[in-house]
């Protein structure tokens, strides 16, 4: 046998929610938006001329590119856009992450940032979040390489405030500073503004949670023109078609309904609050989330249990089996049909 393992890149790959394919199933374990998309997206789809698929896409998405320069108020030239947010970051890691010394993420957030750095080699420390699961912002003054945070969190989902945001990036102007927001449409404030003052600032965002797109695989990143130039010079390098033509229309007309994507927003959130207090009455503890799911705890059953128990009903959330977050659920904000269904799942159990 020859020795060509010797020279494979090999990496422990993120493992991704299940995705059951039951018709009576209520999908609550991959943070999906419950509600379709904007009316004006299927329209996009409905009128796209499919003899445009024999040519290749707009490789600089335009369109979309205004459309979301003109949502957020900043210009075309600072938006790079991806195929989800996954892409935009493993594409931020790869440009920016180009340091000997390691860039921080907390040790309990979205799995994929470990995965990105070992497949691209790139040194990394975790910082550990305090008891109450809570960024430390000390935690990022020393001398990195880059800072990764998710906020609101993942699967935690806590808020970073945004005068916290900002003592990170005082203390780390001469790297990249990545604010991944692919929650923040559920509740608290952007670091938007903070672009203002901060150069070293790429804001990430996603379409797969507030917009309901998440089967077409839309992403974005907003920063100054020099980083983002640098972003789209790597994509470049490697692939320039990356998003094909019916995502780039179909997107575009998700921006543009803004009072669509608002109300969607506000109905997830009034179902979040609500699911606060009727888990809470089931026992639950969970911190404070803002985002489209809660990362909740019972005080006597185990996670494992409630887990198998409601997959058993066709009710799927996520359990992590990672040191100290073991005994939690991350259960996704569904209809109010969906989680009425799950509490009345919850009160069965609980009698089990």
């Amino acid at each position: 046998m020859g020795n060509w393992r010797e020279n494979v890149r090999s990496v422990v790959p993120y493992v991704p929610g299940e995705q059951p394919q039951f018709t009576d199933m209520i999908k609550l374990n991959t943070n999906e938006n419950p509600y379709p998309p904007a009316p004006g997206v299927m329209q996009a789809l409905q009128a796209f001329d499919g003899t445009r698929l024999r040519m290749y896409p707009d490789p600089n998405v335009t369109e979309l590119q205004a459309a979301l320069a003109e949502f957020y108020g900043v210009r075309p030239e600072q938006i790079f856009v991806g195929v989800g947010s996954d892409d935009v970051l493993a594409m931020s890691f790869l440009t920016f992450f180009n340091s000997e010394k390691p860039f921080f993420f907390p040790d309990i957030t979205y799995s994929f940032y470990d995965v990105w750095a070992d497949l691209l080699k790139i040194p990394y420390e975790r910082k550990p979040l305090d008891p109450d699961f809570r960024i430390r912002t000390e935690d990022y003054e020393a001398e990195n390489g880059g800072v990764v945070i998710a906020n609101p969190n993942a699967p935690t989902g806590l808020l970073l405030a945004p005068e916290e945001m900002e003592q990170i990036l005082s203390h780390n102007r001469d790297v990249v500073v990545i604010a991944d927001e692919a929650y923040i449409d559920f509740g608290g404030t952007s670091a938007l503004p903070l672009l203002q003052e901060y150069d070293n600032l790429l804001v990430v965002r996603t379409f797969s949670k507030s917009r309901a797109l998440a089967g077409s695989r839309v992403g974005f990143a907003i920063g100054n023109p020099e980083l983002i130039r640098c972003l789209w010079d790597a994509r470049n390098s490697f692939n320039s078609y990356t998003m094909d033509a019916v995502t780039q229309k179909a997107a575009a007309a998700a921006v543009r309904d803004r009072a669509y994507f608002e109300e969607t927003c506000r109905r997830i959130v009034r179902t979040r609050e609500e699911a606060k207090k009727r888990l809470a009455a089931l026992s639950f503890t969970f911190p404070d989330s803002k985002t489209n799911f809660l990362f909740i705890r019972h005080r006597e059953l185990p996670a494992e249990k409630i887990f198998e128990a409601l997959r058993a009903r066709h009710i799927f959330v996520r359990h992590f089996n990672g040191e100290r977050i073991h005994d939690y659920l991350r259960v996704t904000i569904g209809t109010d049909e969906q989680m009425e269904a799950l509490y009345r799942a919850l009160e069965e159990i609980e009698k089990e």
